[in-house]
């Protein structure tokens, strides 16, 4: 083997992640399972390709030349002596007559500076070296598409007049949970799992912000007959003693050093754990030894430090830069004048063989790469479906099965404080159920959650609504993102009002992760792919709002313009998002460092507009339908005074026609004495009385002036975190939170109907402004929310469901009962649901052996079709076969810390992959066979969707089927029929084939 092989075998490894064999979960599984035949290619098979390349055509006979050169050169060394031929292997003039150097010299021009045939496969190694390592960076291939040597880097573009490109932009960005929750790894029969765990801290006790992963050391736990050893983790900010006793820098490391000293000691009775973790794992990068437990360890908090990137079209990528490569770095055109002919065709088969065996190795590459790109796009499953039901819009007949449910009722009282005044309630006796319900009727916003109550119940109360997405007042998904965005299309395109979110800012403490060199990047990369697929939900009028701070909202508006279009900007609403007193009180030129910014964007021209935001006549002629929402009040937008907040202050009391009418705000006095001076406002007494604008300055349907200001009525994050303490307590984790008012204010003026979304929605302070803005105003507002973290469970549908019971709290408990109006006007069902994560997937793709065997045979099984043919089966690639058991299909599902089997909610997979807005929910039974039959619309079709199990099933159980459906009537009235499994239903589709397509359908990245 030559040195040039072994080094480009090595860097092959490295792309395979050789160095990952001992993980065994997510892709690291997938490629343990294939770890031999991925061997066996690196091995055996590419050394054989080039082999045979280069055993042939103009390369085999220059090669052979060259061999009988140089043993004709070692013979004239013999019999004529060292000096006849140079350095430069010219021979000596006077042995030109001689046999040998006859021959000599014709082998030299037969050869024209040939290489022999190590020197060629050292050459095509090292050019296939050269090129693979141009682009792969710890784990990703970063897309450097190269241009020339002295320009080195081009990129794509189409005449734009200004063109927005990062390093990631033909990636995706994959931010997920299961870095955070599930690792580890094999050494020998020893399995090593660290397991995250909800850190206990003070919130009062830690040093800043910023977490780190800290071992529990202590908390070790060894199962000798299981072979396994737990190992918990905390990711946290660090306390103060620990600030002191991990110093100032590399503290992580510190940490990782010490967990490594203090680990062992805790397994002094488990003498093959500790062998296990303190066995010498092969050498690091700098190729010095490391325990096992030190790398995992490194490795564990190196995937949580930085990003992870899977490309749209790899191969498409590295294709056209190998022939760019090809042309630029092996043809070498300058050298191509002076070369014979044969020279030249010789340096064509060079690059044919690069490109060939390159080309193989491209189309290995890119099945993997491929892989998790289809893992990754493919519609994810809803897998649990729960309702939350303010109880007054539940039939009473439910009562007595409500007031019989103890996990219910422990819930309100964990949330609502319930048994405070009301101890009865809780204790047994006979009249305890009399009482419950008594309590139901009376507390009419208690809010119920179906996941407290059985399969039966839930059946009857869901089927007791006869439209239920009208009925739905509030979406929240727990689940990533873009995933949730990619699941929504079919049923929510065209039909978002507004999009608002806050999405991390990239401050280095918000959770976002980028790889080294390229944080601004993958922030971009992560805010696109989302921004674009949430823009197709949008409304033609729809607006879109997203908060931002000074670090990346130039990055930001770049890409909203390019999104949007830059004739789409409406501009940008800045407010003050701390009152910090260093902050505060500085001069008219000093850095304001308390502020924070809205970027407007609307979908197209035609958008009606809230007042606050048109800027002068001119928006307001470019935007003429602003008005079209009812009255505006006639406000002030700060902006155009620099001095707005300099002190002392004044209050400002705005007069006009809006729910918060006289309601005062405060401005500075330099901002007040301009305005006056301008005839804007009347001071009285030292207060800003009244504005006072001139008639023909007014827009008379909209009420606005065409005037820049800046108000910080709408309060701060410190505001909005003492918002959410009053709600759920303290220690809730959130220090920075947007104020209610604040969403409020962004929101008001949009249609008073209709879904507004916010898919980083974090605490759920978009919803909260929502249900407190419909309560004010009578709107019917719905929400959309899709948060990934475990404060989905923990803050954000507490924080719902608290709301929805009462609109004032303080520490965590309710200050009075909901009013009437409130009850009325509060949400009525709110669904939930959790999806699908892109590791799940991963997790539960199955090898078919069997297949595998039969499709051995075929061309370019191994490179290109191995993985897409072996896992077809598997359930989370939707095994069609399984349908026939449509409530019983399981995925294995990560939660809580912990793998399991878990049903998946296949019916609502499926209706969001229909776009079916429901309008019942109904379930009938004949006998022992349960029939699940949801009724709704698509495209102005009647749609009913009818799921019932059929494995098993014969052709009098069909005629069965048949004789009940349509005595039942569940398909009257409908355009289209569709069912699962074998049917004789009249006119019914089989819906499996649609499952399929759309659950695979190419998405638009």
């Amino acid at each position: 083997m030559t040195n040039s092989l072994a080094i480009f075998q090595t860097l092959l490894r490295e792309l395979f992640q050789f160095d990952c064999a001992d993980l065994d979960f997510g892709i690291y599984r997938i490629m343990n399972r294939k770890r031999e035949v991925i061997e066996r290619f690196i091995t055996d098979d590419l050394p054989k390709a080039v082999a045979e390349q280069l055993d042939s055509g103009v390369l085999a006979e220059q090669a052979q030349t060259e061999k009988e050169l140089q043993e004709v050169r070692q013979r004239i060394g013999e019999t004529l002596g060292d000096a006849a031929i140079d350095a430069d292997g010219n021979l000596a003039e006077m042995y030109h007559s001689t046999p040998l150097g006859k021959e000599y010299l014709e082998l030299s021009s037969k050869s024209g500076g040939g290489q022999g045939r190590d020197a060629l496969e050292a050459a095509v190694f090292n050019h296939l070296y050269a090129f693979f390592s141009r682009y792969y960076q710890d784990g990703d291939f970063i897309s450097k598409r190269r241009y020339s040597k002295r320009q080195r880097y081009a990129i794509p573009y189409n005449g734009e007049e200004v063109h927005l490109h990062w390093a990631n932009s033909d990636q995706y960005y994959i931010k997920t949970g299961e870095h955070f929750r599930d690792y580890s790894f094999a050494v020998r029969d020893i399995t090593v799992h660290f397991k995250l765990q909800t850190a206990d801290v003070e919130q009062d006790n830690v040093k800043d912000d910023k977490r780190f992963f800290l071992p529990c050391t202590e908390a070790s736990t060894w199962d000798e007959e299981a072979r396994r050893l737990d190992i918990p983790l905390e990711y946290r900010p660090l306390t103060e003693q620990e600030g002191i006793t991990y110093g100032k820098k590399n503290q992580q490391e510190t940490i990782i050093t010490r967990a490594v000293e203090e680990i062992p000691k805790q397994l002094d009775k488990a003498p093959d754990a500790l062998a296990a973790l303190t066995g010498e794992k092969p050498r690091n990068d700098d190729g010095q030894a490391v325990s096992f437990l030190e790398h995992h360890l490194r490795q564990y908090t190196r995937r949580n430090t930085s990003d992870f990137f899977i490309h749209k079209d790899l191969k498409g990528f590295l294709v056209r830069e190998l022939d760019f490569y090809l042309k630029n770095e092996v043809l070498k055109l300058d050298e191509m004048e002076v070369a014979g002919e044969d020279r030249v065709e010789g340096w064509f088969q060079m690059m044919r063989t690069i490109r060939s065996v390159g080309g193989q190795i491209i189309d290995f590459l890119d099945q993997i790469e491929g892989f998790q790109k289809k893992l990754w796009e493919k519609r994810k499953f809803v897998t649990e479906t729960q309702y939350c039901i303010a109880v007054e819009h539940i039939d009473e007949n439910f009562y007595e099965d409500i007031a019989g449910c103890e996990a219910q009722w422990d819930e309100w009282k964990a949330l609502f404080s319930i048994d405070e005044d009301q101890i009865d309630l809780f204790n047994s006796g006979k009249d305890k159920t009399g009482k419950r319900v008594e309590f139901l009727k009376t507390h009419p916003t208690l809010v119920l959650d179906t996941k407290h109550f059985g399969q039966g119940f839930v059946d009857r109360l869901l089927g007791s609504f006869s439209d239920l997405d009208e009925m739905t007042d509030g979406i929240l998904i727990h689940g990533e993102n873009w995933q949730a965005l990619n699941l929504l299309q079919e049923r929510y395109w065209g039909q978002v009002k507004c999009i608002y979110i806050d999405p991390p800012y990239n401050t280095g403490t918000d959770g976002f992760l980028y790889k080294d060199s390229y944080q601004h990047s993958s922030w971009i990369t992560l805010i696109e792919a989302r921004i674009t697929m949430s823009k197709r939900l949008l409304q033609s009028d729809g607006l879109f709002f997203t908060s931002i701070d000074d670090i990346e909202v130039h990055n930001l508006r770049h890409l909203t313009d390019e999104v949007f279009g830059t004739k789409n900007f409406v501009g940008t609403i800045t407010w003050i998002s701390t009152t910090q007193p260093d902050n505060i009180g500085r001069a008219r030129f000093g850095l304001q460092q308390n502020v924070e910014y809205v970027l407007l964007h609307a979908v197209c021209e035609r958008v009606a507009l809230p007042a606050f935001v048109l800027k002068h006549s001119g928006q307001a002629k470019k935007y003429p339908h602003a008005g079209r929402f009812g009255a505006c009040r006639f406000e002030i937008i700060e902006r155009a005074f620099e001095g707005a907040y300099a002190r002392p202050t004044m209050q400002f009391q705005i007069l006009g026609q809006s729910p918060r009418e006289g309601k005062q705000w405060q401005i500075g006095e330099e901002t007040a004495r301009t305005l006056e001076e301008a005839g804007k406002v009347e001071i009285v007494d030292g207060m800003v009385k009244r504005a006072v604008y001139p008639e023909d300055e007014r827009n008379e349907d909209t009420g606005f002036i065409p005037f820049w200001a800046h108000i910080s009525e709408t309060g701060t994050s410190q505001t909005g975190k003492a918002e959410l303490t009053d709600i759920v307590g303290r220690g809730h984790g959130f220090d920075t939170v947007k104020p209610v008012s604040l969403l409020m204010r962004l929101i008001e003026h949009v249609q008073r109907s209709g879904p507004i979304m916010d898919y980083f929605a974090g605490s759920g302070t978009t919803s909260h402004a929502i249900i407190n803005l419909n309560r004010e105003d009578g709107g019917q507002r719905k929400f959309i929310l899709v948060e990934m973290g475990d404060y989905f469970d923990t803050l954000l549908l507490p924080r719902i469901k608290k709301v929805t019971f009462t609109p004032e709290w303080e520490d965590g408990k309710p200050k009075r009962m909901a009013t009437p109006q409130e009850a009325e006007r509060g949400p009525r069902l709110v669904k939930y649901m959790r999806l699908e994560s892109y590791e799940d997937a991963l997790n539960n793709i199955d090898f078919d052996e069997v297949s595998a065997q039969q499709a051995l045979q075929f061309d370019d099984y191994l490179l290109k079709y191995m993985l897409q043919w072996e896992t077809k089966r598997s359930a989370t690639l939707l095994n069609v076969e399984k349908l026939s058991q449509p409530f019983r299909y399981t995925l294995n599902i990560h939660a809580d810390g912990q793998t399991r089997q878990q049903i998946a909610d296949i019916p609502e997979t499926f209706n969001y992959l229909l776009g079916l807005r429901v309008e019942t929910r109904r379930v009938y039974h004949d006998d022992d066979r349960r029939y699940l039959v949801y009724r709704g619309q698509t495209d102005q079709q009647r749609v009913a969707v009818i799921w019932r199990e059929t494995q098993g099933w014969n052709k009098d159980a069909l005629v069965r089927d048949k004789e009940f459906v349509a005595e039942q009537k569940l398909t009257d009235g409908a355009d289209e029929v569709y069912v699962n499994g074998d049917s004789l239903i009249r006119e019914a589709k089989a819906l499996e084939p649609v499952f399929k397509r759309r659950m695979f359908a190419e998405t638009q990245a």
